[in-house]
């Protein structure tokens, strides 16, 4: 419990504070639209659904301000990096940012729901009043006209058409009817493009869908415009509603009930989300001009199990270990861009990554540069970034331990690579002492694009006398018959028969427990920070561990886990 609260304190601290604001604001709304006595009148027509649309109208204000920073990516790698003092607590609340993402948009669809709902049902009962189904003040009420001594209460000022389309003609006609309908349908099509299986599946569809959001604020910032709920306005002499609600034959006929006046309230949503939306709109020039800089290709490899190699360069580019850009390629799509990790190190003079053919884009980039002439430039490529993530963190370890499925060894690559130049280079302000490595792959070609990296280590950790600092485990998790027999026939080779180094390959799953337990062994007094770049999965089982395995006297271990975000 005790390494629960060190790991997850602080975001559930925030998730709390998050929403202690949501539900204070939905209950101060209600109450504020369910009591006062300005919207007396307007309760009367509505009933309950007045409080009930109007508190997650304030909701949904709170959220849609919040929904745009956690995607301004330049702005949190700033926080997270150089400019601004920030603890590894901190950092990794940063890491979760598109958790967060996702968890107010589940907020923004919920309030959406309920105030649709509830304005739904005030349609109608608009119309209902306007047609004088309901009692004497309702009608009253509805039959208000907008001329120079009194404003009207009831939105439905047409009467000559089909009372059945009454309420589909102010849907559609008013503009917070329009910009509602637009602004719902957006965040239905947002949100459903959003799911896992269309993301993984369909890449596309869900990135030009969640564009979507351009009209999604653009309707909010006009939708209050329309003042749809009105409230009742001071007079002279004042409309005291307690004693003229029964005497409507009376209003304006006695100093005592004067024709009351009504106002819709001042549109609130943009100055919620102006400061948000303006951020983001620097985000985006940035990336713009980082976009516009020149990239130029300095090598084009192909590498086993279809993963291409891209080292490029860029003017001025500086990276820390871990760190990710996303790519543009306009003989692709002008539009699209897409994450990779770079397999480069800070001390290298050219950014690297290593992209698998993995959907749409991918496969064709990879069919462009196959058929590239021998030592040819590449199409045009936009590079933005470089931005932060939780394997920038590694070395303010003592200990740590990194995990990567597939190609996410990606950021450990960058990482052992950095170690190695630190070797190299004797560099003394290197803190972590050792480090644990375990790599999971499907297929034996997977290990041979990685292998020679870990062979150069290998061999430099024995040459000075180092070979407790690196541990590394390589897992084959998927096999067939040939590929066991042919391990039998060299099962007693010095080198491994799979990717030709010293650590002979597992084939299996690692046993978590039996790995967890002999770092606590071998580091009883550390700190040691698990990273992940794999899938949810494995992720919440290294988290458990993590927790499990942690010591609760603050002298012993302590597990912290961190996972890459994209």
């Amino acid at each position: 419990m005790a390494n629960k609260i060190i790991n997850n304190g602080l975001s559930a601290f925030i998730l709390v504070i998050w929403m202690g604001i949501n539900i204070f604001l939905f209950v101060w709304f209600y109450l504020f639209y369910d009591l006062g006595d300005q919207f007396f009148y307007t309760r009367h027509l509505l009933g309950s659904a007045l409080a009930w649309a109007r508190a997650p109208a304030a909701v949904l204000n709170f959220n849609c301000m919040l929904v745009l920073l956690p995607v301004c990516r330049n702005l949190l790698s700033l926080i997270r990096g150089s400019f601004m003092c920030c603890g590894r607590t901190i950092r990794k609340q940063l890491d979760k940012n598109l958790s967060f993402h996702k968890l107010v948009a589940y907020m923004i669809a919920l309030m959406t729901a309920v105030h649709v709902i509830a304005h739904l049902l005030n349609v109608e009962w608009y119309n209902n009043s306007r047609l004088g189904v309901y009692d004497k003040l309702s009608t009253a009420l509805s039959d208000l006209e907008d001329t120079e001594n009194t404003t009207y209460l009831n939105p439905i000022r047409k009467t000559d058409i089909d009372p059945q389309q009454i309420p589909t003609y102010l849907v559609f006609t008013t503009i917070a009817g329009l910009t509602g309908v637009i602004i719902t349908l957006a965040l239905i099509l947002i949100i459903t493009s959003s799911m896992e299986v269309i993301r993984r599946s369909y890449f596309e569809v869900f990135w030009y869908t969640h564009h979507l959001f351009i009209i999604f604020f653009a309707g909010l910032v006009f939708h209050g415009a329309g003042r749809i709920v009105r409230s009742q306005q001071t007079t002279d002499p004042p409309h005291n509603f307690t004693f003229c609600k029964d005497r409507t034959d009376d209003w304006g006929r006695i100093p005592e009930c004067p024709i009351p006046q009504f106002a819709g309230g001042f549109p609130q949503t943009w100055m919620w989300v102006i400061a948000p939306m303006v951020l983001y709109l620097c985000e985006r020039l940035l990336r713009f001009i980082r976009y516009m800089q020149t990239v130029t290709y300095r090598k084009i490899v192909m590498r086993p199990s279809k993963v291409l190699e891209l080292q490029l360069v860029k003017s001025g580019f500086k990276m820390e270990v871990g760190q990710y850009v996303f790519l543009n390629c306009p003989a692709i799509s002008q539009l699209e861009w897409h994450p990779f990790t770079m397999t480069s190190a800070p001390e290298e003079d050219f950014l690297s990554v290593h992209i698998r053919s993995a959907g749409d884009w991918t496969d064709k980039l990879i069919d462009i540069m196959q058929k590239l002439p021998e030592g040819a430039q590449g199409p045009k490529m936009g590079v933005d970034g470089p931005f932060g993530t939780a394997s920038e963190d590694v070395f303010d370890y003592e200990v740590s331990m990194l995990v990567g499925a597939g190609i996410g060894v990606t950021p450990f690559a960058s990482i052992l690579k950095s170690i190695w130049y630190k070797f190299k280079d004797s560099n003394p302000k290197l803190r972590t002492r050792k480090i644990y490595f375990y790599w999971l792959c499907r297929e034996t070609h997977a290990f041979e694009w990685f292998a020679d990296l870990l062979q150069v280590l290998e061999k430099e950790m024995e040459e000075r006398g180092m070979d407790h600092f690196l541990t590394y485990k390589l897992y084959l998790t998927g096999w067939d018959q040939s590929t066991a027999n042919h391990v039998k026939v060299w099962v007693d080779d010095d080198t491994d028969v799979v990717t030709g180094l010293k650590q002979k390959t597992h084939y299996g799953r690692p046993i978590w427990d039996k790995e967890f337990e002999q770092v606590r062994k071998e580091n009883p007094t550390s700190v040691v920070g698990t990273f992940l770049c794999g899938p949810q999965v494995l992720g919440k089982v290294l988290e458990k561990k993590c927790a499990k395995y942690s010591d609760v006297d603050p002298r012993k271990t302590k597990f912290y886990f961190n996972k890459e975000n994209f």
